[in-house]
């Protein structure tokens, strides 16, 4: 038996469950909300688990389509965790849907969450693994997302980030390694989904720019240096590719190119 608070219809929608680590990177959080918004707008609805990192971003970019997203939780519907997820678990209530297995008043023990990972593949089409390490619980979801004959998306990174070797390793056993929203569409089977509009029409100077960038972590000076464009020009662009998911922030004035 299965509870639900929230839209129940949300359940049999089609769906893509898009998990990774609880200790993301900002590159990840902003691939994870930038694939699931994709998705959502194209009419996906997002499964996740309601954790702290992808899972939370994956909800927030699911909650700005109109698929919306479903959080499959580990505890009963009634105990939000971690409860630095509240404001979020609430929107989903109001836009979307959370689910369980486990009865009222059930808390977050530790065994419940293996458990909650298999509903997750069970409610998705496919399931998309974002950041995650060797030991992570997303390849316990990818797994059993196999197993219920379910595909299995993987987003490659760095070689030397912890968070991208379970991802690596995935992909080395067959899942399918994914660079944009449609490459998850088409190898899904939606690709007859209306496809979401750009927001932002991409010049060829910002395109320049991003050549310029690559994909390694960078600062404006940097950007400068290599374009040879002016720090008030670089600044500008790159608050344009930010708000189009293209480039995101990271600590310390850094930039990196998602796409």
């Amino acid at each position: 038996m299965l509870y639900v608070r929230g839209d129940p219809r949300h359940l049999s929608a089609p769906s893509i469950g898009i998990v990774g680590s609880r200790n993301a990177t900002p590159a990840g959080i902003a691939n994870a909300e930038t694939f699931a918004k994709a998705l959502s707008q194209s009419g996906l609805t997002i499964i996740s688990g309601l954790a702290l990192g992808i899972d939370a971003a994956a909800h927030r970019g699911g909650l700005t389509g109109r698929g919306s997203t479903v959080a499959v939780m580990g505890t009963g519907v009634d105990v939000i965790y971690p409860a630095r997820n509240k404001a979020i678990a609430q929107q989903i209530v109001e836009q979307g849907a959370l689910v369980t297995e486990f009865s009222l008043g059930t808390a977050p023990l530790p065994g419940n969450f293996p458990r909650r990972n298999r509903l997750i593949g069970g409610l998705s089409r496919g399931v998309l693994v974002v950041e995650a390490a060797l030991a992570s619980g997303s390849l316990i979801t990818a797994r059993l997302a196999a197993e219920q004959g379910r595909d299995v998306f993987a987003i490659p990174g760095s070689i030397h980030s912890p968070v991208s070797k379970g991802c690596h390793a995935l992909i080395k056993q067959g899942a399918k390694l994914v660079e944009s929203a449609d490459d998850v569409l088409e190898e899904a089977g939606f690709s007859s989904l209306d496809r979401p509009a750009m927001n932002h029409y991409m010049s060829t100077r910002e395109s320049v720019l991003l050549q310029h960038m690559g994909y390694e972590a960078c600062n404006i000076e940097t950007i400068c240096m290599r374009s040879g464009l002016t720090a008030d020009a670089v600044s500008a662009m790159l608050l344009a590719l930010e708000l189009d998911g293209r480039v995101g922030t990271l600590p310390g004035g850094m930039y990196q190119r998602l796409s």
